[in-house]
């Protein structure tokens, strides 16, 4: 058991679901994330696996056959998948999301019917509101859903879907009215809950998954763009039943998303630092191990630091969700810290390995290249810095 990252104040519970999720990444993940991710190959047997285990169902309330657990329990089990390999947490990612907002936002029927195939991993959801030229600006998107009768014809191009392809739902974010004076634009968005068959090329009527998008890092899971069509969905596959409530509901998934992000941040530099301090007392120069140099001392100091102070943000973070408060504030700084130093912890890894850390025989490589994403992942850096900024003026405003 590792020195760092711990949690204070876990129940049985909790620690026996992370005991069983470290065990499965020490067994099944661990030795195969590198190969798996030099070749891009989807993990398969690795998810039949996490759907066993019942993570799939962690958060959605038992009475609709998932653990009924907690964000940071939850949150947990992400950091040691993400320790393992980080495109597996990513998989599992934007399926919580969808089966989150469905918690909170979806109508009794959309809860009854998606929910229970959801937490056994028969359904896997997907969260589309990116597009190609909007970037953080999500007030900016130009999809579009018209109303026709008892249905909505989906038109527009997405961008960045996880699990594009391997998804059976989509949550997409689409403009429903047109802006008007006085009327600000996130008030005019829906979400709307697609069905779709797994694969790529036209995967509906109206509605195709290209191929996947090549990336320098963050391989296995399938990075795609969507097009609509005249896609036509029915109304009754609007979140929550109206229209207009989108940005809302997709606002409240990213939220409990970038503690998510913050979770993988914290799981990735907890193996850096892990592969660091392993090399470090493996490799010799001038006579002794490297781990006995000042200078990797201080190294490895900074980074078990840094490792340490994510994870007590990340779960102040959870905590702060969980009990019914609202959290932006510190998510978004979780999220900043966390992906940061993530950052920061692999790249000192990387130099204490030295020009084997350069080698693609050596773990340290996938990492250098994975950890980039959680930078801009969930809203990056800079869009987390004015959230932090605008709610710390709110909180310590003075008095004109």
């Amino acid at each position: 058991m590792s020195r760092l990252a711990q949690t204070e104040g876990l129940t049985d519970i909790q620690r026996e679901i992370l005991s069983t999720v470290r065990d499965f990444v020490d067994k099944e993940i661990l030795p195969v994330a590198t190969e798996l991710e030099h070749r891009d190959e989807y993990p398969t047997a690795i998810v039949e696996g996490l759907k066993e285990l019942g993570v799939f169902g962690l958060m959605i309330p038992e009475e609709y056959g998932g653990l009924g657990e907690s964000l940071l329990t939850y949150a947990l089990c992400v950091e040691e998948i993400a320790r393992g390999w980080m495109s597996v947490s990513g998989i599992i990612n934007t399926h919580f999301i969808v089966a989150y907002m469905l918690k909170q936002h979806g109508t009794e029927e959309q809860k009854e019917y998606f929910l229970p195939k959801m937490a056994l991993g028969e359904i896997r959801g997907a969260f589309s509101m990116s597009e190609p030229g909007l970037g953080s600006d999500v007030s900016a998107i130009t999809s579009k859903a018209v109303p026709d009768g008892d249905e909505y014809v989906l038109n527009g191009q997405k961008m960045w879907l996880t699990n594009g392809g391997s998804a059976t739902l989509v949550a997409v974010l689409c403009r429903t009215g047109e802006t008007r004076e006085g009327v600000a634009p996130h008030k005019a968005m829906t979400t709307f809950l697609v069905e779709k068959e797994p694969g790529f090329g036209e995967v509906r009527p109206g509605l195709t998954i290209p191929g996947k998008i090549e990336k320098m890092g963050y391989k296995g899971v399938d990075t795609t763009e969507l097009i609509m069509d005249g896609l036509r969905i029915p109304a009754d596959r609007v979140l929550g039943g109206a229209p207009n409530r989108g940005f809302y509901q997709m606002m409240d998934g990213v939220e409990v998303g970038r503690v998510n992000v913050a979770a993988r941040g914290c799981g990735v530099a907890r193996r850096a630092f892990e592969l660091g301090v392993a090399y470090a007392q493996q490799r010799h120069t001038f006579g002794k191990p490297i781990a006995q140099h000042q200078a990797i001392q201080f190294k490895l100091a900074e980074m078990g630091t840094k490792v340490e102070a994510a994870h007590a943000m990340m779960v102040n973070a959870a905590r702060k969700k969980d009990s019914g408060a609202r959290n932006d504030l510190e998510a978004g700084m979780a999220k900043y810290l966390a992906s940061e130093y993530c950052k920061e912890v692999v790249e000192d890894a990387f130099r204490i390995h030295g020009g084997y850390g350069f080698s693609k025989e050596y773990e340290i490589e996938r990492l250098y290249r994975e950890a980039p994403m959680l930078l801009i992942g969930e809203g990056t850096a800079e869009i987390q810095k004015m959230i932090i900024g605008r709610r710390l003026l709110e909180e310590y405003r003075t008095q004109d």
